[in-house]
């Protein structure tokens, strides 16, 4: 009988699927990218506020949990008096709950910005996560489309801002307004088919994704992914979904370039284009109001863009630009990255969608009992960040290592010594620390140092301190020449990256030795 006690079971680590570790370089990466997006909604005249993490479920407005499935589609828990709590789905329903509970005390219209992690209890992939950052603006209390409009304008100056130049985007606009009319002309109308509507939209959304057939397998009953999950569909009749064809081969019209010629109409070809795909669309959704009321938003939009020097090379109206979350009420917009990139697959693709939003006049409704009109845009900030690497826009601003002080001795008086010269390099502006592990040999200190790309170690033993001195290492020149050392003569050389300096002249030698360093990566950069 083995009477040995079975060791415990070490606790696995293991990160949850859908979810993702960051770096100190992703970090930096996010805060220099949503600073300049912070920058232009602040020049737009937009404040900041930040809504908590959950709200209650109801709130959410959507993925409502029920007894058998609490969890579909939201992170959510019931707190102590069993009420349904849900981690939020995106940034826009939360901001809808804040307005109307603080409603008496907003200034209306109310502009405001916000940046935040949402979370998405879904099937996790290769580019889907479960959690991620989201950084939307909005303007609540603004019927007029110019309000939507002016969210257009302000995404291009985005893109710009973050050094994505003309051609390689553009904010794409349609109208909720003229697909609802679409669907009325197809007998989805009234609130009794709310939710095949809902199964309409999302089908549709996924055209960047699936060709047509796979969408009309949504539309209709349904569909077989590469893993054998069924995605039930709309269950629309097969004349239904062809009149839908119709209408999108029709709105895509606008992006061929068509049959226009110069010599038949005075106007910008834009303009020319935007009336004919326009008045084709009128007949599509003839008798639907809605649908009319859309398509001429969508003029007073290009209008109003185009008289401020936004052309189609940076906001166009696109009725084929669908979004897939069924509280817009109005214009939608889409902002699109327009560069190939290499996917998972090894192939060529168009980035695709860094952002979107729209009109969205019934969230805020909701809690109110009145009409409050609301039009916002998301940027997904993961997404967008990898964009921006792949044009070489982002990590630009250098990151220095910290200067790293050696502990040649423990006594309290040399400690303090240590910590002394810490404070004053970190006083003065420059990354700093005191080297805090717990081995004595000096040669794993400059080991440590190394590892950290550290630029100078501090070093100063018992016969420096009686000196009143420092020594000052230069350790990325050591490191060049000792791939050039060869002999005891150019090691005794090398000693050249390593100076004694008395202690008070330690920050501004440090100060300069860092600029050379720097002048040094310049140099190399321009070579």
């Amino acid at each position: 009988m083995n009477d040995k006690k079975k060791k415990p079971q070490k606790l696995k680590a293991r990160l949850p699927r859908g979810f993702v570790d960051r770096s100190a370089a992703d970090i930096r990466a996010v805060d220099e990218m949503t600073g300049k997006i912070r920058e232009v909604y602040e020049r737009y005249g937009f404040d900041p506020v930040e809504t908590p993490l959950f709200e209650y479920t109801d709130a959410l407005g959507k993925f409502l949990p029920d007894a058998d499935r609490p969890n579909e589609g939201v992170f959510s828990l019931q707190d102590d008096d069993e009420q349904w709590m849900s981690a939020r789905y995106d940034l826009t329903a939360p901001l809808a709950r804040h307005v109307a509970e603080n409603f008496n005390e907003i200034q209306l219209p109310y502009r405001t910005y916000r940046a935040g992690y949402v979370f998405r209890n879904e099937k996790p992939g290769p580019g889907r996560f479960r959690q991620f950052m989201q950084f939307d603006a909005d303007t609540v209390g603004a019927a007029g489309v110019q309000a939507d409009a002016e969210m257009c304008m302000m995404m291009a100056d985005t893109m710009e801002a973050l050094g994505i130049k003309r051609g390689d985007y553009v904010i794409r606009v349609n109208n909720r307004k003229v697909l609802d009319g679409v669907l009325e002309a197809i007998g989805l109308g009234g609130e009794e088919n709310a939710g095949r509507r809902v199964i309409v939209l999302r089908s549709l959304d996924k055209l960047d994704k699936f060709d047509w057939v796979d969408v009309a397998k949504l539309l209709g009953e349904g569909r077989k992914d590469e893993s054998g999950d069924f995605t039930k569909g709309a269950g629309l009749q097969t004349d239904q979904i062809s009149k839908i064809h119709n209408f999108i081969e029709t709105a895509k019209k606008l992006n061929s370039g068509r049959d226009f010629r110069e010599d038949r109409a005075p106007f910008r070809k834009d303009d020319y284009l935007l009336t004919q795909t326009l008045d084709e669309l009128r007949i599509i959704v003839e008798g639907s109001t809605a649908g009319r009321e859309g398509l001429a938003e969508l003029e007073l939009i290009h209008a109003l863009v185009s008289s401020a020097g936004y052309y189609s090379d940076r906001i166009k109206i696109d009725p084929s630009v669908i979004r897939g979350l069924e509280y817009y009420t109005g214009p939608v917009f889409e902002a699109e990255l327009q560069f190939a990139v290499t996917n998972e697959k090894g192939e060529k693709v168009v980035f695709g969608s860094v952002g979107g939003g729209g009109r969205y006049d019934g969230l805020v409704s909701r809690f109110m009992g009145q009409p409050v009109p609301a039009t916002g845009f998301s940027i997904g900030v993961s997404r967008l960040m990898t964009a921006l690497k792949n044009l070489g826009k982002l990590g630009m601003e250098e990151v220095i290592a910290p200067v790293v002080v050696c502990v040649m001795d423990r006594d309290t008086d040399s400690l303090g010594k240590y910590q002394q010269f810490t404070q004053q390099l970190r006083h003065a502006g420059i990354r700093a620390e005191m080297y805090q592990g717990n081995k004595k040999n000096f040669g794993d200190q400059l080991k440590y140092a190394d590892r950290r790309g550290s630029p100078l170690a501090i070093i100063q033993g018992g016969d420096e301190r009686a000196q009143g001195v420092v020594q000052i290492k230069d350790l990325i020149e050591g490191k060049r020449l000792s791939g050039e050392i060869e002999d005891n003569v150019a090691w005794r050389e090398a000693r050249v990256a390593q100076v004694s300096v008395p202690e008070g002249d330690l920050v501004a030698k440090v100060r300069e030795m860092l600029a050379v360093q720097a002048e040094d990566r310049a140099r190399a950069g321009r070579d």
